[in-house]
């Protein structure tokens, strides 16, 4: 009913517009608190993700310039596509910089507000008792008055909660470590993006293939393959030198079913540094640390010594050539150009096969990768090889359009065989090649990262924050006193599947620490302050309580049960 003097308020007038006008500050916070949300931190963790996949598809100037060029040669329509989109510095591009620090701006503006409210939260007391806790988790009672208000409290305590008193209850809370594990990973993450994003700019990669017997050292010249980030400094680069000594490969040969499979690869080196030199080993997963680089065997193959004369004798070509693998049994590819020293520029490309074998087809193969009967097959051309045109050229593959072939394929001319020490002549008495002999070569991968120990040491903060964060409760139990006994209930922050199993075993604590006490006043325990009488087990009268007249018993409170008095006589407690 209302009452006789009410007015309705009068209705509100129409706005013109459809919302108040937000002004500049207002769009910069609304802009802020977009950036900063968690969806918008997730959505650009996965388009960093997608950003990075164009990294692995096209080729990287930094780290395979020759597959640069060729992409371009063989796609000169989509070059402007490429450049437009950076996609041959794709980790460098202005697009990929915007997304990583736009996710880093985020996680920072999401994080640093929560570290705020959770220390507050963390030093604040527990919220108080609800009024009614029957409408919560796990709501159930045990006997209990004011008095026992104590022991509840010590019992969550050595459960882990923090108490605090209301009056006549107790409000605890636990599971702060959740929400700091949460946190801890976001910090974390961030910490992750910093040292790669920085200390990744210091390092360097570099590859050299060296044949056994030669040695490199530590400079950009010596490298086949170098890559390095941003901020790298070429004076920085250690003084140290390695000589390939021996690779010593180990296959199988008792297993019929894996002859020939690799068991075990050692590089044997000798490392000089500041004028001291050593013998060191490199094996597979065991790098070798010289002076804060890493060093890893990554490849080995063949390498055939090829010596080449002209007509009149003259060696124009001696050098140990690499071969590179094309099967598990060391079937190799190789290239030599020869652009000066003969009457025309000359081009090989051949296979070495270390156990020679032939196939039904007639073809040969390899049919076992370690020396055992190595033969090299050899196709050879003349004509222009391409080095003066001033574009890079691969030196494992040879461009044959404006070249003649006059040995092997369709020549006309048998392919040039050679075993080792054997020499044939070249076809249009351009000279004679000898096979010489062969040797083994490693590739040492050279590498340089500031950040591993402080990316692992993240990486183990990352694991074990995230699994507090997921694995620890966020939880409130209250216990209040309530007509003569002790309510109890719960409540979760998110998803605690085992928030009734915790208000139970606190009301097993609670009523079993009860019943301990009052079996302890049963038995006169000292602790109690309740002298037994000798020679009886029973309490004694506490002094200043009369016992019931002619019998001997204590009065105690109504509706108690009957016992056995101090003095031996038989009566009911009144």
């Amino acid at each position: 009913m209302r009452p006789g003097d009410h007015v309705d308020a009068p209705a509100p007038e129409p706005r013109s517009g459809s919302g108040p006008k937000l002004g500049i500050v207002g769009w910069l916070r609304f802009l802020w608190r977009q950036l900063t949300s968690m969806r918008t931190a997730i959505v650009l963790l996965l388009l960093l993700a997608v950003g990075a996949i164009p990294g692995s598809l096209v080729p990287q100037r930094s780290s395979d310039p020759n597959g640069v060029i060729q992409v371009r040669a063989d796609n000169p329509d989509l070059v402007w596509f490429y450049d437009a989109l950076s996609l041959h510095d794709v980790y460098g591009s202005p697009w990929f910089s915007a997304i990583y620090i736009l996710l880093f701006t985020s996680l920072v503006g999401c994080v640093v507000p929560r570290l705020a409210h959770h220390w507050r939260a963390m030093r604040a007391k527990p919220p108080r008792t609800p009024a009614r806790l029957s409408r919560l988790v796990g709501f159930q009672t045990v006997p209990g008055d004011a008095s026992d208000l104590d022991r509840a409290e010590g019992a969550l305590r050595k459960l882990g909660y923090r108490t605090a008193r209301y009056g006549e209850s107790i409000s605890a809370e636990r599971g702060y470590l959740r929400e700091s594990g949460n946190l801890l990973f976001h910090i974390a993450l961030l910490a992750m993006i910093l040292v790669v994003g920085l200390g990744s700019g210091f390092g360097y990669n570099g590859q050299r293939l060296v044949v056994e017997g030669r040695s490199f050292a530590n400079t950009l010249s010596s490298y086949d393959t170098f890559d390095s980030g941003q901020w790298f400094d070429d004076a920085s680069l250690a003084p140290f030198s390695v000589q390939l000594d021996d690779l010593d490969v180990v296959y199988e040969t008792e297993n019929l079913n894996a002859i020939g499979a690799p068991l075990d690869f050692t590089a044997h080196v000798s490392v000089t540094e500041d004028g001291v030199s050593r013998e060191a080993q490199i094996k597979v997963n065991e790098p070798l640390n010289v002076d804060g680089a890493d060093l890893y065997l990554i490849s080995n193959g063949y390498a055939p010594r090829i010596s080449v004369r002209d007509a009149e004798g003259e060696v124009v070509y001696d050098e140990y050539t690499p071969f590179l693998a094309q099967d598990d049994n060391m079937t190799s590819l190789g290239v030599m150009k020869l652009p000066d020293g003969l009457a025309e520029q000359l081009g090989l490309r051949g296979f070495f096969y270390p156990t020679t074998g032939q196939l039904e087809s007639g073809a040969f193969t390899s049919i076992y990768p370690d020396l055992a009967n190595p033969v090299l097959s050899l196709q050879a051309f003349t004509g222009d090889l391409g080095l003066d045109a001033g574009v890079p050229r691969s030196v494992y593959a040879l461009e044959t359009d404006e070249m003649t072939q006059i040995a092997g394929g369709d020549s006309g001319t048998d392919a040039l065989m050679l075993a080792p020490g054997q020499t044939v002549d070249i076809p249009g008495g351009l000279g004679t090649i000898t096979f010489e002999d062969v040797r083994r070569y490693g590739v040492i991968d050279v590498h340089v990262d500031y950040t591993q120990t402080a990316v692992f040491w993240i990486a183990v903060t990352i694991l074990v924050s995230l699994l507090g964060s997921l694995l620890i409760p966020r939880r409130r139990l209250w216990v209040k006193v309530a007509g003569g006994r002790l309510e109890l209930a719960g409540l979760a922050r998110g998803e605690d599947p085992t928030l009734e199993r915790a208000v139970d075993d606190l009301a097993k604590r609670l009523a079993g620490d009860g019943a301990a006490a009052a079996d302890a006043g049963r038995a006169g325990d000292p602790a109690l302050g309740r002298p037994t009488a000798a020679g009886t087990g029973v309490a004694a009268p506490e002094v200043g309580r009369p016992t019931a007249t002619g019998s001997g018993v204590a009065a105690d409170d109504a509706g108690s049960a009957g016992s056995t008095g101090a003095s031996g006589g038989t009566g009911t407690r009144e």
